[in-house]
């Protein structure tokens, strides 16, 4: 039998090649509509900040979202001003809400605590108020050692506790959890990420998944982080 020509063959390598090209094309487009199995995790929801711009909250509530959480605040001296306004226009969507305070490392605790207590209100209809903690070489380029980082973060948890009156869920990224092994240090609720993939790197379980930032849904100018709950 004659062995395939040079011209045979290219043209193999070259449907090889788009045949790929089709099915890598067809994974990115369904990664944009992917979210968790409803009937594993019946809420869901999705965590907003001022960079993700203006939303339409009825249609975010219509596309299936139970609850969203509005950054409130970052580090020391960061507030959203848009916080407010986004948090009584979700609620008359009718929308659970909560706040998330981007923590620091390298920020005092009563100064970043002080910024998320001026701008979250007292109010018994909030959700949990949930703490994002990752390492960001931009704004701390020296973070501090696990029991510096320790006291520092629960001085932060007592003071945002009292204020909303219930302990805090943390928000845990991949990288501060192998450099400060947090979950096996502070006894509160987990928030982990993984894209499509449930998260393990805590060695616990967790209460809320951000599961996916890529998600396009009508409502929202560009993709949003979407979170699925654990009961």
């Amino acid at each position: 039998m004659n062995k395939p020509g040079k011209p045979a063959r290219r043209r193999v390598w070259i449907l090889l090649a788009v045949l790929l090209a089709c099915m890598a094309a067809a994974g990115w487009w369904e990664s944009r509509r992917w979210v968790p199995d409803r009937a594993r995790f019946p809420v869901q929801g999705l965590w907003l900040d001022a960079h993700d711009g203006p939303v339409e909250w009825p249609s975010l509530k219509a596309q299936g979202a139970d609850f969203v959480y509005l950054t409130a605040s970052e580090g020391a001296g960061r507030r959203d001003e848009t916080f407010t306004a986004g948090l009584e226009a979700a609620r008359k969507a009718g929308l659970q809400v909560g706040a998330v305070h981007v923590y620091d490392l390298c920020a005092p605790a009563d100064a970043q605590a002080g910024s998320f207590v001026t701008v979250v209100p007292r109010d018994d209809g909030l959700l949990p108020p949930a703490v994002a903690l990752d390492l960001d070489s931009r704004s701390c380029l020296q973070p501090p050692g696990e029991a510096a980082m320790q006291s520092e973060l629960t001085t932060f948890l007592n003071q945002i506790e009292k204020h909303t009156e219930r302990p805090a869920i943390l928000m845990v990224s991949r990288s501060f959890e192998s450099r400060y092994h947090l979950a096996a240090r502070v006894d509160r609720n987990l928030w982990l990420s993984g894209d499509f993939l449930e998260p393990s790197y805590a060695g616990r379980p967790w209460v809320m998944w951000t599961a996916t930032t890529r998600l396009r849904i009508s409502g929202a100018p560009g993709p949003v982080r979407w979170v699925a709950v654990h009961r």
